[in-house]
């Protein structure tokens, strides 16, 4: 059944209401004008008093208006005359003080300094004299922070900045005609004729120390290559010259010495540029050096820097390197495939230390042109007894299959856990990962770096593109012999390549195995004990 609506519920009013009903009305209506009374005395008394507050407002505004002077107009020539007499006053002044500074010596007091307005509805909180010691340590002064950061790098694609490098710079570069696009802001220079010109200026280069002069002869020649020999290499030059360094007259050890450092580290860099590893080297050095004692005498200075150097070299470098391979060794076992790409030091030590225990298992070596760096550890690795297999990188799919873990070296490893090596090994590591081929990056916790990279494009390093547009041994392949005077043709030969963290399963280094999400406590913890910073 249907409700009725329920405005039907509702008794409507009597049209003719009864007696009682009246009486009812007459009452609620005086009731009603009751309320009228008291609400409009009310009303007027409180009228009453706004009245009387504003006529005492402006008997108070017109006692003040007589008692203030008025201001009298000027003219502008009254106005000019004036700002005139305050120079001549305030030039006056200004004379008077110098001559009373040259006569007595004491500086003029500048001055004060007006304080800034502080707001009245703020209240100012100090900070609690009890605050934890642990928050204290962990977070680094201002000024520490601000020289912890990376400078910027070098723009090859602002002109007048490559201008002013060329003024000051060692080695003549001459910019490559064809440039690659996406890479202007490298330094693409033409290969092959920094290396005469700078032997013929051996005996013109006063300021240059001999060993560094050597190093960076060797580094542009290719001589020297590989990260731990070019920061060894780095390395010992710099002890040498520090070892032959003499104080100047009215100089300090710690600023001249700073600068001597930064003189050669910018002639590396113009014969190649510096590798992470070797920044975190040279941050060592620098830090060691402004933190020498001055009761030390000249010579106790200079034999505490040569022994920081031949100990960071001991414990980062080749102690580092020990501990990897006793760590590393412990995932290699009997019957596997053990694939690596290149040639890394470490990677060699970690094969030949669990061939040395017993272990039966095979290498394959992949391979890439233009350097055909695995060729040279193949040849080690077999000359040792170990059984190998060689294969360039464009067929790496088709050997993974036998494979059960893949060994990499590594350049660096940035704080997000991105592996920064030789160019082709985030190739290799994506085959693997789609394989589900654990992937082992052996790196020294020196090589780390709070630096974030997300691709091989912002900073990377070009090598020689005459590399790659020969083939050794052929010398019929001369299609691209004459490269250069095309306009249209660029030829792009990369070092370096960023592997994301997503395909890197495990990072071995002297402080253990970890995963790449845990690099940016290794980056942490050096900080804190000052190691390389």
């Amino acid at each position: 059944m249907i409700p009725p609506p329920r405005h039907n519920s509702v008794p409507c009013p009597c049209p003719h209401p009864t007696p009682k009903g009246r009486q009812q009305l007459a009452d609620a209506r005086r009731e009603l004008q009751s309320y009228d009374g008291v609400f409009s005395v009310g009303v007027s008394s409180r009228r009453a008093r706004e009245k009387d507050g504003a006529a005492l407002i402006e008997k108070q505004n017109e006692g003040i208006g007589s008692s203030k002077p008025v201001k009298q107009k000027t003219t502008r020539a009254d106005r000019r005359a004036l700002q005139e007499a305050q120079r001549a006053a305030k030039a006056a002044a200004k004379e008077a003080g110098a001559e009373g500074k040259n006569s007595s010596g004491v500086p003029k007091q500048g001055k004060p300094v007006k304080q800034p307005p502080q707001k009245k509805d703020v209240t100012q909180m100090t900070a609690p004299s009890t605050a934890p010691e642990k928050k204290v340590g962990d977070r680094l002064p201002e000024k520490e922070r601000k020289k912890d950061a990376p400078p910027p790098r070098m723009q090859y694609d602002d002109k007048h900045r490559v201008e002013k490098a060329k003024r000051r710079a060692v080695v003549n570069q001459f910019e490559a005609r064809n440039r690659v696009e996406l890479f202007r802001h490298l330094p693409q220079y033409v290969h092959g004729t920094q290396l005469p010109d700078l032997e013929s200026k051996f005996f013109q280069l006063e300021p240059m120390h001999p060993s560094v002069y050597k190093v960076g002869l060797q580094y542009l020649s290719g001589d020297i290559s590989g990260g731990n020999a070019r920061c060894i290499a780095m390395l010992l030059a710099f002890k040498e010259a520090i070892k032959d360094y003499s104080t100047p007259p009215e100089k300090l050890l710690i600023r001249d010495l700073t600068a001597k450092i930064n003189s050669y580290v910018s002639f590396f860099t113009e014969c190649r540029p510096l590798s992470i590893s070797m920044g975190n080297a040279i941050k060592f050095l620098k830090n060691r050096i402004a933190k020498l004692p001055d009761s030390l005498s000249e010579s106790e200075k200079k034999s505490s820097l040569q022994s920081d150097i031949d100990r960071f070299i001991n414990e980062k470098i080749i102690l580092a390197d020990k501990v990897i391979v006793r760590h590393a060794v412990t995932k290699i076992r009997d019957g596997d495939v053990l694939l690596t790409y290149g040639s890394s030091t470490v990677v060699e030590m970690i094969l030949l230390y669990a061939h040395d225990l017993g272990r039966r298992f095979r290498v394959v070596v992949v391979d890439s042109r233009p350097k055909l760096e695995g060729q040279a550890l193949l040849r080690r690795l077999l000359a040792k007894g170990l059984s190998c297999t060689y294969t360039h990188i464009n067929a790496v799919s088709y050997i993974m299959h036998e494979v059960t873990r893949v060994f990499l070296g590594a350049s660096s490893v940035l704080s997000n856990g991105t592996v920064y090596s030789r160019v082709g090994t985030a190739c290799v590591a994506m085959v693997a990962h789609a394989f589900h081929i654990p992937v082992l990056i052996c790196c020294e916790a020196y090589k780390f770096h709070e630096r974030v990279q997300l691709d091989s494009i912002c900073s990377n390093e070009l090598g020689d593109p005459d590399m790659i547009s020969k083939v050794t041994g052929r010398q019929e392949l001369n299609h691209l012999d004459n490269w250069a005077e095309d306009e249209n043709l660029q030829l792009l030969n990369l070092i370096y390549d960023a592997t994301p963290s997503d395909y890197v399963s495990l990072i071995v280094t002297d402080y253990g195995m970890l995963p790449p999400t845990s690099v940016p406590v290794i980056v942490r913890e050096y900080r804190r004990e000052h190691l390389w910073i």
